[in-house]
């Protein structure tokens, strides 16, 4: 069934009908601590067996638009998650990471003197359309049992099997050289730390992610998300004393 409309996020709302709340997850908190975050809240509200999970993961230091299901509305998290996805990133060209962006330091600097924003363009148009893309090492796809980020801490080299995403549009916002902000929006599954690195290659200068926030994941974008802050101060005990930001609570799936 179909998110039908938006109301105020309160209480006395019967979450195990199902409720599909947009959160802007904070810098440095992986998806998971949103998730917990939302179990702690709802415990306290008396919600001590719900069901809760979210639709589409973002790395520690991405922000924006993460959609947690809550209820019912788990059962929605796969056909949420194979939305449409928007993202603005920055990617800065001349150095590069081990996991293509911040986690780790710089480990190799490239000149990119020769870089101009004719060539740029050119790359991006290039990076278009449907495509084998493969994922970063430092990620949490599985091989053989394991996260891929596991066998990269320990130092072992895994092959990454490359995945079939589909990059609709990617458009510069700006070009401050070395730093270039991209709108990049894409399928399911599409990794924004490769699409730095395979800049960077496409350059030959490298290139890696200094900042990442998903703007939109399927009908949700930046005016519907609630802040951590305001998701405490809703579902405390006492009633809201301002308008709430929008959410939209989904049928009883069945």
């Amino acid at each position: 069934r179909k998110i039908v409309v938006k109301q105020p996020l309160m209480p006395d709302f019967p979450f195990p009908e199902g409720y599909v709340l947009p959160v802007d997850k904070p810098l440095g908190w992986t998806s998971s601590d949103v998730v917990r975050k939302m179990r702690v809240l709802l415990r306290r509200l008396g919600h001590r067996k719900i069901k809760v999970g979210h639709a589409g993961t973002l790395d520690p230091l991405a922000t924006g638009v993460l959609i947690v299901c809550i209820g019912r509305a788990t059962k929605r998290v796969d056909e949420l998650q194979a939305e449409e996805k928007e993202y603005l990133t920055t990617v800065r060209l001349g150095a590069t990471t081990p996991s293509y962006d911040l986690e780790h330091p710089v480990d190799q600097t490239y000149p990119y003197g020769h870089v101009t924003e004719k060539s740029i363009l050119a790359a991006l148009q290039e990076m278009e359309g449907e495509q084998l893309q493969e994922p970063p090492v430092y990620s949490a796809k599985m091989i053989e049992g394991r996260r891929a980020y596991e066998y990269a801490r320990e130092g072992e080299e895994v092959r990454m099997r490359r995945a079939l995403v589909n990059i609709y549009e990617i458009a510069p916002e700006r070009i401050d050289l070395p730093d270039v902000t991209l709108r990049v929006r894409c399928s399911k599954g599409t990794y924004i730390r490769s699409i730095a690195r395979d800049l960077g290659e496409k350059l030959s200068c490298g290139g890696h992610l200094t900042a990442l926030r998903r703007t939109r994941s399927g009908a949700f974008s930046e005016q519907d998300l609630y802040t951590i802050e305001e998701v405490e101060r809703m579902l405390s005990s006492a009633p809201p004393t301002q308008s709430a930001p929008s959410v939209s609570p989904v049928s009883p799936v069945k």
